[in-house]
């Protein structure tokens, strides 16, 4: 399974940079050339795509890496839908009063409106994709 979770998230986390992309033609989006962030907590994002689909729904992907013991971003709502796809290690997934935990191969979806929160509960860091779309997800030209 941990062959497959890696495969996953790697046909996930593919792209160029956070610009708005042309999601009409398919294509690959290189990994290597996305724009990264890193965090205070040790934690950090690569940027994968921005665009809007052929349907005219925006989506966004971008990976995201939580070190083990690290401070997890505080609960938020989003006005969009989520998917998380984990990687690598076990996040807990709060959401509506209850605890949910994915690892390697599971899939979170996190529906418009809903508060919630992810943090990192395994050994080592926790690495995850996320796929946004609708809602607010509103790429520039």
């Amino acid at each position: 399974m941990k062959g497959f979770a890696a495969a996953l998230l790697a046909l996930v986390c593919v792209t160029a940079t956070a610009m708005a992309e042309d999601l009409t033609q398919s294509k690959v989006f290189l990994r290597k050339t996305a724009p990264a962030r890193s965090f205070a907590n040790g934690g950090g994002a690569r940027d994968i795509l921005i665009g809007v689909l052929k349907s005219g729904e925006g989506v966004k992907v971008h990976e995201s890496m939580q070190p083990e013991g690290a401070e997890p971003n505080p609960a938020h709502a989003i006005d969009h839908s989520e998917f998380i796809i984990v990687g690598e290690g076990t996040l807990a997934f709060s959401h509506d009063g209850i605890t949910e935990t994915a690892g390697p191969g599971d899939v979170i979806y996190v529906a418009q409106g809903t508060m919630h929160q992810v943090k990192n509960v395994g050994k080592g860091p926790v690495k995850y994709a996320v796929i946004s779309i609708g809602g607010d997800i509103k790429p520039s030209k």
